[in-house]
């Protein structure tokens, strides 16, 4: 079964961590201004703005930060203000004792990938794989994919749509929507954090500054391990910023992608709004969605009927 934390309301308390790699804390404070103007409090961890190295401090640092936001029942969501690398190496040594008696919404992307596999396979609560704290600099808060973040949070529906592309294949599906970053999920598989029964899932993927040939590579990873096997749907994010060989490997990355999806008959869409890009709807990982792939559009809907159930 799968637990829905409690949705925000005005004057709730938002903590931000850097739980990887190292964020000035210059580029967080319009992420942290517009939270406080949309009508909640914000804790802000010692990891931001603190710097080892590649990190936003020690092993210990982030975990001692992320580990008292898991802790503190005061705060009702926790944002990653950055990905990058890191949370590999804490990941078994966090406690989510307290976490688990007083859930509450895990925010973030990329390397924060991690601990939406982990919770999800682990401890069944829902979390949101959303925009961090980069994403409102610039004026990104006014966007609608930053706005997204902020409705998911206060438990609005929400109904996402993207363009048809060439690759899609048509269909409904409906089910317990998981994912996130490619090389990360691919990363997991053989760990305790790893997602393992897909059967009847609505999975999406997305990466960015990979090589295609290790797109390519990734994906028969996941398709050996039995990932693509039995879904009820899957979404091709975005795949940006990605490199090639001296010798070109040949094809571009949607085409090496559909070119292992071949067999599958489950509906697919492809360039869906969600990646390392300013398009990057809020999703709900862990609850239940519903996909439509259809000629002309597609759709991925998620509704208030759905935040109250338990389901399988």
């Amino acid at each position: 079964m799968i637990t829905i934390p409690p949705y925000l309301k005005q004057g709730d308390t938002i903590g931000i961590v850097c739980p990887s790699g190292f964020m000035p804390f210059e580029k967080a404070e319009t992420c942290i201004s517009v939270l406080q103007e949309w009508g909640f409090r914000v804790k802000v961890g010692n990891t931001l703005g603190n710097q080892y190295h590649y990190f936003s401090g020690t092993d210990k640092d982030r975990l001692d930060d992320l580990q008292s936001m898991l802790d503190d029942v005061e705060v009702k969501a926790i944002l990653c203000a950055r990905g990058g690398f890191g949370l590999s190496r804490l990941i078994d040594s966090l406690n989510f004792k307290v976490f688990v008696e007083n859930p509450k919404w895990i925010i973030g992307f990329s390397d924060i990938t991690i601990l939406h596999a982990h919770i999800n396979q682990r401890l069944r609560i829902a979390t949101l794989h959303a925009p961090m704290a980069a994403a409102f600099n610039d004026g990104g808060f006014n966007n609608e994919y930053v706005l997204s973040l902020w409705k998911a949070i206060e438990g609005i529906s929400y109904n996402y749509g993207c363009a048809p592309h060439l690759f899609n294949k048509i269909g409904r599906a409906e089910g317990e929507l998981i994912g996130g970053n490619l090389t990360i999920i691919a990363h997991l598989i053989g760990t305790k954090s790893a997602y393992k029964n897909t059967k009847g899932k609505i999975l999406f993927l997305e990466d960015v500054g990979e090589y295609l040939y290790s797109i390519d590579r990734l994906f028969i990873q996941l398709k050996r391990n039995g990932l693509l096997e039995n879904l009820s749907g899957l979404i091709i994010g975005g795949f940006t910023d990605l490199k090639d060989t001296t010798i070109p490997y040949g094809e571009e990355v949607y085409t090496i992608i559909s070119q292992h999806l071949q067999n599958y008959t489950y509906p697919v869409c492809f360039n869906f709004p969600v990646g390392h890009q300013t398009e990057n709807y809020a999703l709900k990982v862990g609850v239940l969605h519903q996909l439509q792939v259809a000629n002309d559009s597609v759709e991925l809907m998620y509704g208030r009927q759905f935040s109250a159930e338990m389901f399988f």
